[in-house]
């Protein structure tokens, strides 16, 4: 018997010590958003002229979508507004530090456009602070790199656009989208940080929907709820990660739900959008309705094993009704784009709290 008692008495201890370790890392994660018990991502947008925090006219990298300026956006307020947490202050972001923090390091932004959006404008935060450093950049995969070396810093900053993080295939001349398979996920475990997203394509219908049949196992759909399928994709990635991210390798980060601004109801103005807006909203209180998907993705990532910070970055955002490129998304003036961000602006808030949420894990 003494065999088998000592048996379950290690059982047992290697069952407590696991639960610990799950419960340390869901704590530390919670106090990424947090430094003297001040929420990070509650604040307000404060008129700073020290911003913006680079001259997007000096970023090679920027898109013309996010390159607002360049197509000739003429009010110029909306560079110039810092995020402020309410009684605290967040580290702010050191390019020199970050690099060194990540030298010979791979980061991956792991998304749709958004994604894409918050990556160029970390490119540009680094850039802005070794402008004489040499790149190069690749595609491979479905993954666009950017290579930064500059005297002892060598980072890979990598962008893998990625919509849905669930499979998407054609299959018989039907696009399909699988919500319960990922096989495309190996490249995420080469990488030492990774921040996923999606959300805005789950809600696309008509010729911008990507599908024409929802299928789980053995189950087809031509549609399903838009809420349950992102439930039930978020949640076969969550099941991903927790099988095959190695916490000790790869830093999990979700970048939370960023907000378009298409209809000036959602925030008491009606008959507007993004495009009639050059200020923020005042205070720390979005007006309109809570994005749907943000609940959802708390819950998905509350019951994950493998820590995951989620950068909260959705009410901050909410407020900044005139950081869209709106009219000036091209050059030509035609575009209505309330969805993407402008660049310098918005994202390069995004990233200064990703940053902050490195220094305050280390610090924890």
């Amino acid at each position: 018997m003494e065999p088998l008692i000592r048996s379950y008495h290690k059982a047992f201890l290697l069952l407590v010590v696991s639960y610990y370790f799950l419960v340390l890392n869901h704590i530390c994660a919670e106090q990424i958003r947090s430094v003297g018990g001040c929420d990070l991502y509650q604040g307000s947008w404060v008129y700073d002229e020290s911003y913006p925090l680079y001259d997007s006219s000096k970023c090679p990298f920027i898109n013309e979508g996010f390159h607002c300026v360049a197509n000739g956006r003429p009010d110029k307020d909306y560079l110039k507004y810092r995020w402020s947490p309410s009684g605290c202050d967040a580290p702010k972001f050191d390019a020199l530090d970050f690099l060194r923090r990540y030298t010979g390091k791979k980061i991956m932004f792991v998304g749709d456009s958004i994604s894409n959006n918050q990556w160029q404008s970390l490119i540009c935060m680094i850039h802005a602070a070794i402008p004489n450093a040499k790149y190069s950049g690749h595609l491979v995969r479905n993954t666009v790199s950017r290579n930064f070396t500059w005297q002892e810093y060598n980072i890979s900053l990598l962008y893998n656009k990625n919509v849905y993080l669930v499979d998407w295939v054609v299959e018989n001349s039907e696009r399909v989208l699988k919500i319960d398979t990922i096989s495309t996920g190996d490249i995420w475990k080469e990488v030492d940080v990774v921040i996923f997203n999606t959300w805005h394509w789950w809600w696309h219908t008509g010729r911008l929907q990507r599908w024409d049949k929802i299928q789980e196992g053995n189950k087809s759909y031509k549609d399903l709820d838009r809420l349950v399928a992102f439930t039930k994709g978020l949640t076969t990635w969550s099941r991903w990660v927790d099988n095959n991210i190695d916490p000790n390798k790869t830093q999990v980060f979700y970048q939370g739900i960023s907000p378009a601004h298409l209809n000036g109801n959602d925030w008491g103005s009606p008959r507007t959008s993004c495009v009639n807006h050059t200020a923020p909203i005042n205070g720390t209180v979005y007006p309109g309705s809570s994005i749907p998907g943000v609940d959802v993705v708390k819950q998905v990532l509350s019951k994950m094993s493998v820590p995951v910070n989620l950068l909260d970055i959705t009410t901050l955002s909410q407020l900044r009704i005139d950081g869209h490129p709106s009219y000036y998304a091209n050059k030509g003036g035609t575009a209505h784009d309330c969805g993407h961000w402008c660049l310098a602006g918005v994202p390069d808030t995004w990233n200064s709290l990703f940053y902050a949420s490195i220094v305050l894990a280390e610090s924890a």
